[in-house]
């Protein structure tokens, strides 16, 4: 079961007033592929309050000078890092086991 902080129930009109951001500054930071809402089946974005904790630290990594591809490339150096861990941890078990 998901938290309630990961279900995409949220507007982008409700996330722009959580977020103090413009609905086109989310759109934005979405084609920058930063943010990633679900889409109802009529196309309207939904996000969930994860997005919306993301987004305001999108905002002030934004605010102290970063650009988003800069942004962008140190979440791919941390997902890398933790998929390193990740198969580290699964390569020792698997060791443990024999």
């Amino acid at each position: 079961m998901s938290s309630y902080k990961e279900k995409k129930v949220i507007s982008i009109g409700i996330t722009s007033e959580l977020t103090g951001l413009s609905e086109r500054q989310i759109r934005y930071y979405e084609e920058r592929k930063l943010v990633f809402p679900e889409r109802s089946k009529g196309g309207t974005r939904k996000y969930s309050f994860h997005d919306v904790e993301r987004l305001v630290e999108i905002a002030n990594k934004i605010e102290d000078g970063m650009q988003t591809f800069e942004i962008r490339r140190e979440e791919m150096k941390q997902a890398d890092i933790r998929e390193k861990m990740l198969r580290g941890q699964l390569n020792a078990a698997f060791r443990m086991r024999k």
